[in-house]
């Protein structure tokens, strides 16, 4: 268990966030404003119009910081939230990734609580059926880093493989009901095996579906017998690959697909199978009848003709430009026809010369109509993103108290470790975003954005920015060695530009947070009840350098991300101070941070610290959450044999008090985890399952349960 706070914890975390008198009513917008620039530059929805003037601008003091007037609203004492479970909403089931389409990753059962939790046990095991492909097709490799979150409707367990296999699991045993396998089919022929992170469920009442994103392709299948649904698309598959836009050559996708009102929603990882070009195309997000598989609309990530974010492009360079796509989940509000789209940064993540501007709607949150795919408002996160810094997960969708009003929320959590908090239906920021002025690129050919948008509240749940203090300080020597490292490299606050490696003596520029996080696809958990957010994050720093391209006809940008990638460990610890892996709890009614703790002991055994007697250091592995009516469940994440963190996550899966953060369990499973952990109830038992794997453990599903004859 933890210890108490040790002084080579970093103090940056150690510090009260501003207290609640603190807040001011106001919302910071750009200070670039220009005539129909707002829409394209701020939270304003597209059909609305504001000048300058007529929208109330003025100087705050700080001539990079403006501000637009807002109504105070006086503190009224609750003890209570009107976004609680849905009524009749007994938690038996877990019908979508994140159990909801508000991605809450919260279930009201509570028969595993504290006071029997030490009975939890393995129930049942099931072993990826990816590795029966090696030997049925040939070269059908099987990728160990097992990352699939299954949903429970009724009695059946849905789940999917990374070669895109869709399996039905009995809830109680695991015992295989009926498996997809797409090699068998002839959707798939080659090699594959990208993670794949789950399926969705259909039903109108009489018919029900399964559909998953299996390698190009989007499949539906009946969801009692497995087999596809020839009425949809061509014998039940749509060919995602297939493109009115003659750039997409290719398609796959990680995450799961999303399904409001008979449409079903899917991203891309890529279109292309090579992303060092200028012309890569845009990253579309489409829409398709769930019964039909016809195409109901297609989002572009990058402004066409007529839209006003053109302007956010300089020289034209919308006309060529890509990606933008959203690679990780998505979430939803039904009531008001929202689908809320974490968007990525348009082409390509690190160099940006050929895209001057601010390049909307790259690393941005768009909500758009359901049914038509137009966009509702929009917020950019990121201007002109060189860092990779796309948001990584779904918005969670709450409802809040702030100010003694209800407002329907949306939250998004950053790599960059911030939480950006948004009325969902019009847009408007819940707290002020200050415009903060950020540091100039040096690269040739580059132009950096001015300034960048910082939320006032909550406060970062992770380190931002390097400084010398920041630096291992556990004995001199592991100080002097990290000093040594850092001199090695450009370094400063977040948002310091990449850098060209050689430039004065110089290897690159330290990103912090890097580009896995802060947060990461596991994202936030939001319990419904309270309005408490809850953030598992990792302090990891990545390097970027720029290079020309090795070769002329290897890409046509004048500079690519090049070696070296990671940080170098002072004697194989990391650089900075921990933890190195916490969960935050934020209370999103406030924007208070309620308690943050490290997740895990971390490398306190190194054998140069081993003596020290430290207290939890926190694991660098990226798990994701569940939150049960008193309980917050989490693992370490991915151990180092696949993951791209060094001395990252571990076996220990815990269970965490919500009010206080106190660890009130813990067992070791046969590997780290490696995807979301669910819940449901089966037969009067209630059960949490996860996957895991790693390079010595094959990828499969763990169910824990009480004992059946203590439940």
């Amino acid at each position: 268990m933890p210890h108490a706070p040790s002084r080579h914890l970093n103090p940056r975390f150690i510090q009260k966030p501003p207290t609640h008198s603190d807040r001011r009513a106001y919302v910071v917008r750009r200070s670039d404003v220009r005539q129909q620039g707002v829409a394209a530059h701020g939270w304003i929805a597209p059909d609305r119009t504001l000048t300058a003037s007529s929208a109330g601008y003025y100087s705050s003091g700080d001539p990079m910081i403006r501000t637009i007037s807002r109504l105070f609203f006086a503190l009224v004492p609750f003890t209570w939230l009107a976004c609680g479970p849905p009524a009749g909403d007994d938690g038996a089931d877990w019908p979508h990734y994140g159990r909801d389409l508000a991605s809450s990753k919260y279930s009201p059962l509570d028969q595993i609580d504290a006071s029997n939790i030490e009975g939890l046990e393995v129930a049942w095991t099931w072993e990826s059926a990816d590795y029966r492909l090696t030997g049925e097709h040939e070269g059908a490799p099987v990728n160990a880093n097992f990352q699939a979150t299954p949903i429970k409707i009724g009695d059946r367990l849905y789940t999917s493989t990374n070669m895109g296999q869709a399996v039905a699991l009995d809830p109680s045993t695991g015992e295989e009901l009926w498996r997809y396998d797409p090699y068998a089919s002839g959707l798939r022929e080659g090699p594959g095996g990208r993670s794949n992170r789950g399926v969705s469920y259909w039903s109108d009442g009489s018919s029900e579906r399964i559909l998953i994103g299996s390698g190009e392709y989007l499949v539906s299948l009946d969801a009692e017998t497995g087999l596809p649904d020839l009425s949809f698309g061509r014998n039940g598959a749509v060919d995602l690959a297939e493109d009115p836009d003659p750039r997409v050559l290719t398609f796959s996708w990680t995450s799961a697909p999303l399904i409001v009102r008979d449409v079903v929603i899917v991203g891309a990882s890529a279109m292309v199978p090579n992303r060092n070009w200028k012309t890569a195309p845009p990253g579309y997000v489409r829409a398709y009848d769930v019964r039909t598989g016809e195409l109901r609309w297609r989002f572009n990530p990058i402004p066409e003709p007529g839209d006003p974010a053109l302007e956010t492009w300089a020289d034209s360079s919308w006309a060529y430009s890509g990606n933008g796509n959203v690679w990780t989940l998505m979430s939803a509000d039904d009531e008001l026809g929202h689908v809320y789209l974490p968007l990525k940064t348009t082409t390509n993540d690190w160099y940006g010369g050929h895209r001057p501007g601010d390049n909307l709607y790259g690393e941005s949150v768009v909500a758009v109509d359901v049914e038509t795919g137009e966009p509702v408002w929009h917020y950019q996160m990121v201007r002109h993103g060189l860092w990779d810094y796309d948001p990584p997960a779904a918005p969670n969708v709450i409802d809040v108290f702030v100010d003694g009003r209800q407002i329907k929320a949306v939250v998004q959590v950053t790599k960059q470790a911030f939480v950006f908090a948004f009325d969902r239906e019009t847009g408007e920021p819940i707290w002020p975003i200050e415009d903060r002025s950020v540091l100039p690129s040096s690269v040739p050919g580059e132009v950096a954005a001015e300034t960048q948008p910082f939320p006032t509240r909550p406060a970062p749940f992770d380190l931002q920015g390097i400084t010398v203090d920041d630096l291992i300080d556990f004995t001199p020597e592991l100080r002097a060695e990290a000093e040594e490292i850092l001199d090695d490299f450009v370094y400063g606050p977040m948002f310091t530009p990449p850098t060209v490696k050689g430039v004065d003596g110089k290897q690159g520029t330290i990103l912090m947070p890097g580009w896995v996080g802060g947060a990461n696809w596991g994202g936030a958990a939001v319990d419904p009840e309270t309005g408490v957010l809850y953030v598992p994050s990792v302090t990891s720093p990545n390097v970027t350098a720029l290079v020309p391209p090795p070769l002329p006809d290897s890409s046509d940008f004048r500079y690519i991300r090049g070696l070296p990638r990671e940080v170098p460990m002072p004697s194989g610890l990391p650089l900075l101070k921990p933890p190195y892996g916490r969960i935050t709890a934020i209370d999103m009614n406030t924007g208070d941070h309620l308690w943050m703790k490290a997740n895990g002991p971390g490398p306190r055994d190194h054998p140069a610290i081993a003596d020290q007697d430290l207290p939890w250091l926190g694991q660098r592995g990226r798990p994701a959450p569940l939150l049960t009516r008193t309980l917050l469940f989490l693992g370490e994440g991915t151990e180092d044999a696949l993951s791209i963190l060094p001395i990252a996550g571990g076996k220990a899966f815990r269970a965490w008090d919500k009010q206080t953060g106190d660890v009130v369990w813990e067992m070791d499973l046969p590997a780290g985890t490696s995807g979301a952990p669910m819940t449901y109830m089966d037969q009067g038992r209630q059960f949490i399952v996860v996957a895991i794997g790693d390079r010595d453990t094959d990828g499969r599903l763990v169910a824990l349960a009480l004992p059946e004859d203590r439940h």
